[in-house]
């Protein structure tokens, strides 16, 4: 019992098993101190280094990247097995973490992934995004990738993989350590109490970043894919019959569907907030989505976008390129375009 006690005094310092299995190794030592000690240590340093020894993370690739983004927001659809995916969640990502830049102080934007702590995490106009930040967790263990080129990549691998134009994007986003220092309220909300005001905030957060009217209208069509929650906006339903299909639809039904305010939801009434939906009741539009017929100048992009999709793609590409870049001190390019480096 003595020589047991004194073995248990050589466990607790290792802290490396438990009483139940020092008893076992203890007698499978046939009762020996000092064998039972020297093989409780060595277990404790082989398991110290297998803990130590991580796998080394891959270079970045970004075709094999936006590969496997791709195919991994395909088999969550496949096994939702209901019309949607991760993918319109990844360009919200995408548009969150880079549309809080403020162009006149070079604040906010996509440097820094700061999503990722509080207070951002928890402002209600990221409300869900959560899922979007586990699902990428596999492709972030894997490749040697920030956490903010990983956001904005996914979002244009994503526009990509549901049948949109490619995006251009570059990686040199740097993680930040701490939160962000912004304020609240940069991002697009879905009504300011009527017409005007949803045409007047449009105007004043897309030119904060600065954007002019076609591509603020170009942006808003990303509303083609997705739909809204109730237990995240408040806000219910797709915009378009194709969710997961990046497309010119949703220009197309903004003129052609007659919207109404909804009143019901599922045969009660709808105590939500206002949006509008159309007579079957099954697609919806917020109140600033409808700015952009109310307004001739946001009107006429509409109007050609809804005729001309290679047109639309075109333009979103462009756009949605610069918005991801916002805020990122991308190395200047020098001789040759290789950077004051060269190679």
């Amino acid at each position: 019992m003595r020589r047991f006690q004194n073995f248990k005094r050589v466990i607790n310092g290792t802290r490396s098993i438990s009483t139940a299995m020092a008893h076992r190794v203890f007698k499978a030592a046939g009762r020996n101190f000092f064998l039972a000690s020297v093989a409780v240590v060595a277990t404790t340093v082989v398991t110290a280094k297998f803990a130590l020894c991580e796998q080394p993370k891959q270079k970045l690739n970004v075709d094999a990247i936006k590969k496997e983004i791709i195919e991994l927001f395909e088999k969550d659809a496949s096994k939702r097995g209901d019309g949607t995916s991760m993918g319109p969640t990844l360009v919200r990502l995408a548009w969150h973490a880079s549309g809080t830049y403020t162009k006149s102080d070079g604040t906010g934007g996509s440097n820094g992934a700061t999503m990722r702590f509080s207070p951002e995490a928890s402002w209600g106009a990221n409300a869900g995004l959560k899922s979007a930040h586990d699902f990428l967790k596999p492709i972030k263990a894997k490749w040697d990738i920030s956490y903010s080129d990983l956001y904005t990549l996914a979002g244009a691998a994503a526009i990509e993989g549901m049948g949109g134009p490619r995006i251009p994007w570059r990686p040199g986003r740097v993680d930040s350590s701490t939160p962000t220092t912004v304020p609240d309220g940069r991002l697009p909300s879905a009504d300011c109490g009527g017409s005007i005001y949803n045409i007047a905030h449009i105007r004043r957060i897309f030119t904060r970043m600065g954007f002019n009217d076609q591509e603020m209208v170009a942006l808003i069509g990303a509303h083609a894919i997705g739909r809204c929650h109730t237990n995240a906006s408040g806000y219910w339903g797709p915009w378009t019959n194709s969710e997961t299909t990046f497309s010119n639809e949703y220009f197309r039904l903004l003129l052609e569907e007659k919207w109404t305010e909804k009143k019901t939801h599922e045969g009660k009434p709808w105590k939500g907030p206002r949006q509008f939906e159309n007579k079957d009741g099954n697609l919806m539009m917020l109140p600033t989505d409808l700015a952009l017929i109310e307004d001739p100048e946001f009107k006429k992009y509409v109007h050609l976008y809804a005729k001309d999709e290679q047109a639309y793609f075109k333009d979103f590409s462009i756009a949605f390129g610069k918005l991801l870049e916002l805020g990122v001190p991308f190395q200047p390019k020098g001789l040759f375009g290789l950077g004051f480096w060269g190679l």
